[in-house]
């Protein structure tokens, strides 16, 4: 029953997150600049869904003019709130301490950032953080950081314009699938400065990125304990 306990209790839990808001330079744009936000602030759990691109259907976004201008080589963050109107950044404002995985961010070169559905090819990783080997998550260092999520864009990209795609996975309900709950938005973002001395060629596509079988989707994190955990997705792009 003590195996039990925590794995009932995490199934009840509810406590969702949304990515709100792109810092750059140490200057947030503000909630919904730049970043394509849903209202409900829920997970998509179906990895066939076009939702896996941006969010979407059952949470709908709203979209954005803007495109936030970022150095190639810089590190940006992004912003992860429990709802659009949380003004805190203590671990309760950001998601339930219960929702442990990892995070994970994307870019994809697009003609028009703020008109690119995102759905579809030509996404490549450029950041993952998993497990540690002190069993910590990724998503307990954002929960307990402010709700910070530090991305470094490559500066051997080409310049131009992108979507970056933030992600957390919480894998607390996530022994069978569906179960594991993917949190996604979209910022736009116009990358200068980049050298473009290489093309990144591990590129996938969502959907299509994940399946429900993989290791990192399908995966019970209570029992038995995790000793080696694999993100989902291709490698991380390096320059």
């Amino acid at each position: 029953m003590k195996l039990l306990a925590p794995i009932l209790a995490a199934s009840a839990v509810s406590a969702h997150t949304i990515f709100s808001s792109l810092e750059v330079g140490g200057v947030n744009h503000g909630t919904g600049n730049g970043v394509r936000v849903p209202s409900y602030n829920g997970p998509i759990e179906n990895v066939d869904s076009s939702s896996m691109a941006c969010n979407g259907s059952p949470n709908p976004t709203s979209p954005t003019s803007k495109v936030i201008t970022v150095q190639a080589g810089q590190t940006v963050n992004a912003i992860w709130r429990y709802m659009l109107s949380t003004t805190g950044s203590s671990p309760n404002d950001i998601m339930d301490s219960s929702h442990k995985g990892p995070t994970i961010a994307y870019l994809k070169k697009v003609n028009d950032a703020t008109s690119d559905s995102g759905v579809g090819g030509g996404w490549f990783k450029i950041q993952q953080d998993g497990m540690d080997s002190s069993g910590k998550w990724g998503t307990e260092r954002v929960i307990n950081g402010q709700g910070k999520h530090a991305i470094k864009i490559p500066e051997c990209i080409a310049p131009g314009q992108y979507l970056l795609r933030a992600e957390m996975i919480a894998l607390h309900g996530a022994g069978n699938y569906p179960g594991a709950q993917f949190y996604m938005e979209c910022a736009q973002i116009n990358v200068v400065g980049g050298t473009g001395s290489k093309t990144p060629s591990n590129t996938v596509s969502f959907p299509g990125a994940y399946k429900g079988s993989d290791p990192g989707v399908k995966i019970s994190i209570y029992w038995p304990p995790v000793t080696n955990y694999v993100v989902p997705g291709p490698s991380v792009f390096t320059c």
